[in-house]
């Protein structure tokens, strides 16, 4: 639980907003803090936006967000969070992963929502931690940092660390923790104003499994695709993979075309291929260790592939998003100069008389 510094306060918790946030996981964390304070007639916590500087911080959808503070006036707060996006390696400001680190060994409380948890680990606020990540970005996390425990659940929980997959899952972090500090009650009754039908355990996938597309009446097929994602760098034949599930060559390519519409060599090969493009897009890894990392004989053979799928190689792909990186930080730092569409915080929320439940402001 995150335990307030000043006993009968309300929980202070800053959120660190990285150029290219997502606003959806950003809004998950906030929403659940205002309505159990306004569920609750009290103040149970307040909440601050905190940047690297006072300049607006653009979302990864346009909207910019004004600071109330920097990181030197944070570590009075009991909590921060890192909320980022798209393309985190790029927004690494080594100001800021300084200032985590140096956070980390004061022993504050450090969370993570979306791709955030990477400028924890940059930081090294995240060894000896069970952590988690957007699924998009496991596999280049995983590459980069080896040591870390990197787990595929929604959200993590490991003593003063918080980390979240992103999207709508640092709703459920939070309701967990509310529940945690404030009772069942409190939470549940956060979940009927939201709509939410429940709260999400850590064990509930980030990805809609195979099964629930397909049925649950096709195992075989969902165990395939399952031994293909476990073995990206060494690719199983199909003879392997027919023989591991218990069915033949042919009644697995029957599978494949009626449920996938696609023969198992082809899934697999783009199974491969979407694995590398995002190594490709989020480390810095030379490409033949991109190639050799997901199971491609040589840099030629896989760039061939990479371009009959996705229209250009994998060195233009690269260039390509480094050159939109370049714009986006562009377009960020002369934003403070035009009229953008800003969204400044003027008060920490204040609890206010409980409303109606049937009024309650969403």
């Amino acid at each position: 639980m995150i335990k307030p510094k000043k006993v009968g306060g309300p929980t202070s918790i800053g959120f660190l907003l990285v150029p290219s946030y997502s606003m959806l996981a950003f809004s998950s964390c906030v929403e659940p803090l205002r309505m159990a304070n306004q569920l609750a007639g009290e103040q149970l916590y307040d909440w601050s936006i905190v940047g690297a500087s006072m300049d607006p911080v653009r979302a990864s959808n346009g909207i910019s967000v004004t600071p109330d503070k920097t990181l030197a006036e944070a570590l009075n707060l009991d909590a921060l969070f890192v909320c980022s996006g798209n393309q985190v390696q790029h927004y690494a400001d080594p100001s800021v992963v300084t200032w985590l680190r140096a956070a980390a060994k004061r022993d504050m409380v450090l969370g993570a929502v979306c791709t955030g948890t990477y400028l924890l680990a940059k930081s090294d606020a995240l060894d000896g931690c069970r952590c988690t990540i957007h699924w998009e970005n496991m596999a280049s996390a995983r590459e980069e940092f080896p040591h870390l425990v990197i787990s595929p659940e929604l959200f993590e929980i490991d003593g003063d660390r918080y980390t979240s997959a992103g999207g709508t899952a640092p709703l459920d972090m939070f309701l967990h923790e509310i529940r945690n500090t404030h009772g069942s009650d409190l939470a549940s009754a956060i979940t009927e104003q939201f709509m939410c039908d429940r709260i999400r355990d850590k064990h509930d996938r980030q990805r809609v499994p195979l099964t629930q597309r397909i049925g649950t009446n096709q195992p075989k097929l969902a165990e395939a695709v399952s031994l293909m994602e476990a073995n990206i760098e060494e690719p199983m034949t199909l003879d392997e993979l027919s023989f591991h599930v218990g069915l033949s060559r042919r009644q697995l390519e029957r599978l494949f075309q009626r449920y996938l519409q696609c023969v198992p060599t082809r899934y697999y090969l783009e199974l491969r291929l979407e694995r590398a493009r995002q190594l490709l897009l989020q480390t810095s890894m030379p490409i033949v260790d991109i190639a050799l990392a997901c199971g491609f004989i040589s840099a030629p053979h896989f760039s061939k592939c990479y371009r009959d799928t996705f229209g250009l190689p994998p060195r233009d792909e690269r260039r390509k998003a480094a050159g939109q990186v370049d714009a986006a930080r562009e377009q960020i730092r002369s934003s403070g100069s035009k009229k953008v569409t800003t969204l400044r915080r003027t008060t920490v929320c204040s609890a206010s008389a409980p409303t109606a439940a049937g009024s309650a402001a969403l």
